[in-house]
């Protein structure tokens, strides 16, 4: 108590004092000899109201899911198996892991690789200081727009650029880039933000495999440290729970400070047969629930099948060409031809896209 208060406190006192002091200077009413006199009943105490609790927050429900779709009757039935304590089923919480491609199964991969389109937008930032870069593929054929030169270039040009694009660099310096590109850059159909453009339906999906003691993983063939920075925010997976290709770093002394610096060599792919590696690496428990959308997510989901006990995979199939995009065996990015064959032989099911949600962007496109 500071002393202003002490001061009022007994301003207080001696006022209530000399109160009473008047009140009893003033002379009774005679009373009665031995008659005692009767206390003034206490008022009431005010009732108080119940304590209430708080009311939840509904748990996730798939309501972006064609309630009679085959695809979401299987998942609710799978989780329903799997967390039943009293059924055949059921699997304890540690061991409930879900793990899920990125590009084509939680955000469009159309046109390209939204990684792929970083990157091309770096070398056309970077040119000025690499002169060479006009004359030299695959630069040249990035810098000219020339996508034929470019998808010539194959495998080996695309890392080439990666390279060049991706290191040379500090990791958080990295991050920085990637986070201020990622602010800056629209979907050259829908022109929105690339973060926009996840599927509510798969992020829906994410939350309610949560709600039933599940961690979710991301385990894709995108950079590792182009992903951690942003999809805690877009799916809430948290950066640690990323599984992803990287390139080699190293602890650097630059201008006197250690730093991890980013180098260009390729350290490890996770994609195809890469991503039970990856799994079995950094996570260390195999996935009850796997899904992706192309013949590079297959090993994952066979590991995923292999798992003593219940196990769903699914397949992200893209057949809303009005919506999003309708591809599968002949496209240059996600193709799904020989795990379009085998998900039926495999158990896999197949998520209609088209008639499976009601809604595909977790940002509707303005409507043309």
């Amino acid at each position: 108590m500071n002393r202003c208060h002490s001061h009022i406190g007994r301003y207080s006192s001696v006022l209530v004092s000399a109160l009473l002091l008047a009140a009893c200077s003033q002379s009774p009413p005679p009373c009665a000899p031995n008659e005692a006199t009767e206390p003034t009943p206490a008022a009431a105490p005010a009732p108080v109201p119940p304590a209430t609790e708080p009311t939840p927050p509904p748990s996730p429900q798939l309501d972006l899911w064609n309630k009679d779709s085959a695809s979401r009757n299987a998942i609710v039935h799978f989780i329903a198996r799997v967390t039943d304590e009293k059924g055949p089923d059921f699997v304890p919480v540690a061991e409930r892991i879900a793990v899920f491609d990125n590009d084509g199964t939680l955000w469009s991969e159309q046109p390209m690789y939204v990684q792929l389109a970083f990157a091309l937008d770096r070398v056309k930032e970077l040119a000025p200081q690499h002169p060479e870069w006009k004359t030299k593929q695959p630069f040249a054929a990035v810098l000219k727009g020339d996508l034929a030169a470019l998808h010539a270039a194959g495998e080996k040009g695309i890392l080439e650029i990666i390279a060049a694009t991706h290191a040379g660099m500090s990791t958080e310096d990295f991050t920085k880039i990637v986070t201020a590109w990622l602010s800056a850059a629209v979907h050259p159909k829908y022109k929105l933000p690339y973060t926009e453009l996840t599927y509510a339906p798969m992020v829906e999906l994410l939350e309610y495999l949560r709600a039933n003691g599940f961690k979710t993983f991301i385990v894709s063939g995108g950079g590792i440290e182009f992903m951690r920075p942003w999809v805690e925010a877009a799916y809430g997976i948290p950066p640690e729970q990323v599984v992803g290709s990287r390139i080699k770093t190293e602890w650097k002394e630059v201008d006197g400070k250690g730093s991890l610096q980013r180098l260009p060599q390729l350290e490890f792919l996770d994609d195809g047969p890469g991503k039970p590696v990856g799994i079995l690496e950094m996570i260390g428990r195999k996935p009850i629930f796997a899904a992706g959308n192309s013949d590079g997510d297959m090993q994952m989901l066979q590991g995923t099948k292999q798992r003593a006990g219940a196990s769903l995979s699914l397949i992200v199939h893209h057949t809303d060409a009005e919506r999003e995009a309708a591809y599968d065996r002949h496209s240059s990015f996600g193709k799904l031809d020989k795990g379009l064959d085998d998900a039926q032989k495999e158990g896999w099911v197949l998520i209609d896209m088209k008639n499976d949600w009601s809604q595909v962007f977790s940002t509707p496109p303005a409507s043309k």
